[in-house]
């Protein structure tokens, strides 16, 4: 199973770099939307119609999913793993307003080293020196594989730090949830509370521009992108990492998540959103060579204590 897990995750970053091109195929066919309505309730309007599309088609394929919204543990996972994935995703779009592909890269991949400091730091576990320097080769990688970041410390840089190191908490907050819950159950109701939340926070954010905000979601350019989005970067990359990563170490997990940026350039690359340099090449290998490294590990064991993410599935 932790051979299968480990392919899978890899699937799992394969969507989550095509998902880069969605994005900004999205997000470029709504200028003229974000100028006039503000750029908050524009993408909490991508990201809801995002994963109310996989909600909706998670919810009419399985009967596990539609029994998991009458469970009221799985909606306390759901909310758990929802609210998390809504601040992260929300604070990293906005942050990528302000500050370039390659630093933003570089500060998300950040929730690689952020994920083995909680690790070591809050649960007691023993982080080895080959995981040390797979984190670290990791997080070079990710960061330098489009050039070296251009760092001026602003509000971009913070909200991407701020959403790294909410992706740690939901890899960690993912690995004990699925290990005592429904997986299926729990990524239904998760999906369900981001695009609530998302709703919300349009709503809040547009004031008397909403109904013009939510609307892009129907414009050219948006639809096929967003089903894109919601069907395979949300339903198949999301539901597969709750079925398998509560079979991997959290840490090797954070560090194959950290692959997602070299998916993103060779898909950018083949359609020519970017051009190819030494970088690429270099920052492509390290992170290789440290997923490799942490794979090859001294056997760590893989379960955060309970106690430590504050979950107690029998509470009631």
């Amino acid at each position: 199973m932790r051979r299968k897990a480990t392919l899978g995750l890899f699937a799992v970053t394969l969507a989550w770099g095509a998902t880069f091109i969605w994005m900004k195929q999205a997000m470029n066919a709504i200028q003229p939307e974000i100028e006039a309505y503000g750029r908050t309730p524009v993408v909490a309007t991508l990201v809801g119609g995002r994963f109310l599309i996989a909600f909706i088609a998670l919810f009419l394929i399985s009967k596990e999913a539609r029994s998991a919204l009458s469970d009221q543990q799985l909606w306390k996972g759901g909310a758990i793993l929802g609210g998390i994935l809504l601040v992260g995703f929300i604070t990293q779009m906005i942050g990528l307003d302000s500050i370039t592909p390659s630093t933003s890269a570089f500060l998300t991949s950040l929730y690689v080293v952020f994920t083995a400091l909680i690790t070591t730091t809050l649960t007691g576990q023993k982080v080895t020196r080959a995981m040390i320097l797979g984190v670290a080769l990791a997080t070079f990688g990710a960061g330098f594989i489009e050039g070296p970041p251009h760092l001026s410390w602003g509000a971009g840089e913070v909200l991407t730090v701020f959403c790294a190191f909410f992706f740690a908490l939901h890899i960690l907050y993912t690995q004990k949830i699925t290990e005592v819950m429904s997986p299926i159950g729990v990524t239904s109701t998760s999906f369900l509370i981001v695009a609530i939340g998302s709703l919300v926070v349009a709503i809040l954010t547009a004031g008397s521009s909403t109904t013009d905000a939510l609307s892009v979601v129907t414009n050219d350019g948006v639809i096929v992108p967003l089903l894109c989005l919601g069907l395979i970067g949300s339903l198949f990359a999301l539901l597969l990492l709750n079925l398998l990563q509560r079979f991997l170490h959290p840490v090797q997990a954070a560090i194959i998540y950290a692959l997602e940026p070299v998916w993103a350039t060779i898909f950018a690359l083949g359609l020519g959103m970017t051009s190819w340099t030494g970088w690429i090449a270099v920052g492509g290998g390290a992170l290789l060579i440290g997923n490799l490294m942490v794979e090859l590990r001294e056997n760590p064991t893989k379960h955060v204590p309970e106690s430590v993410l504050i979950f107690n599935p029998e509470e009631e």
